[in-house]
């Protein structure tokens, strides 16, 4: 099976406003000191899934009186706040405090700012458990909305994963479960429904980085019942837009992003180019907010999933999460712009 591509790589990420400048404009005064622990795996509890909000529920206010923006899931009614995180090579680290402190100080600056949803999985090395262990020393296991995926073959190698990934990262809880790239997923997802059914997870949905599986993601949208589904989307990669988008939207499914700043391409694209002084009219002060607000500008998408180990940039992506959107007019402009 073909690894899946990154959500986002750091990348360098020129713009007329300075990572700096947007953190004191937005969440600087909100963020805390980075702490780095490694905290031992308890023996496993039952899985148990976390209670969710009220439908309608707003993400958390930040000091400057701001709510991120969210998006219900249809499934549920649930408020999803439109910034997640992605940990696909970012937070396969070892122990050291150098490699998992800017780890900690990037999850507590996501948490403050009122994003929730953190995604990862088993192919993604020692992610899930190093989620799990920043969040438990920043006490922090009961605030994130957690995904992760199943990536194997057969019902019991299925079920040892899905345990080992509760239990590594929510520490016994889970909100989302995903078939990883549709790897067996006849057997798979039969077992998250049971799951789900069971109260161990709240969510169901599946996955594939790969234009080439559009049409079954298309399928699985139309004909499977589920609440979520993760497929790349970029300024750069907007087949999403002809097909799976406007399923998503007809038949209920939430949609999360994956590879939001094309694998950091983008970044290469726009180097050297001063932001459009129009990008103001939708709130943005960044290439970073400028590639997701183009994202979340389309309103069948919920979530997007840029991964990075950077505090600084972590907290330049959340503001994407805040003010205006554009419109698809502004979002055509940004097409324009990208070719210009």
């Amino acid at each position: 099976m073909p690894p899946e591509l990154p959500s986002d790589l750091d990348q360098p990420r020129p713009s007329t406003t300075t990572r700096r400048e947007v953190l004191a404009a937005g969440l600087g005064g909100l963020l805390l000191p980075a702490v780095a622990s490694a905290q031992a795996t308890p023996p496993p509890p039952p899985a148990k899934a976390a209670p969710p909000p009220k439908p309608g529920t707003p993400a958390k206010p930040t000091t400057r009186g701001e709510a991120m923006l969210t998006r219900p899931i249809p499934s549920s009614g649930e408020a999803l706040p439109v910034i997640g995180l992605g940990t696909w090579q970012t937070f396969d680290v070892g122990t050291a405090p150098s490699e998992r402190g800017p780890l900690a100080e990037v999850l507590r600056r996501f948490l403050a700012s009122g994003a929730r949803l953190i995604d990862s999985s088993p192919m993604y090395g020692r992610a899930e458990q190093v989620t799990g262990d920043l969040l438990d020393s920043i006490g922090e296991l009961k605030t994130p909305f957690l995904a992760s995926k199943v990536w194997t073959t057969g019902k019991d190698e299925g079920l040892a994963q899905l345990r080992d990934s509760v239990q590594r990262m929510g520490r016994g809880r889970m909100d989302l479960m995903q078939v990883h790239n549709l790897v067996d997923w006849r057997t798979q997802l039969p077992v998250l429904r049971e799951w789900k059914a069971a109260g161990r997870i709240r969510y169901v949905g599946v996955t594939h980085y790969t234009r080439g599986a559009f049409d079954e993601l298309e399928r699985f949208i139309r004909e499977e019942k589920l609440d979520f589904v993760q497929l790349p989307y970029s300024l750069a990669q907007r087949d999403a837009e002809k097909r799976l988008l406007p399923a998503a939207a007809e038949h209920g499914v939430a949609v999360l992003v994956m590879q939001p700043f094309a694998s950091g391409s983008l970044f290469q694209r726009v180097r050297g180019r001063a932001l459009p002084e129009w990008a103001a009219e939708f709130d943005c002060t960044s290439w970073a907010q400028f590639f997701l607000k183009f994202i979340l500008g389309h309103p069948a998408v919920h979530c997007p999933l840029p991964a990075t180990s950077k505090p600084d940039h972590v907290a330049d992506n959340l503001r994407a999460g805040f003010g205006r959107l554009p419109d698809e007019k502004q979002r055509a402009r940004m097409a324009r712009a990208l070719e210009g």
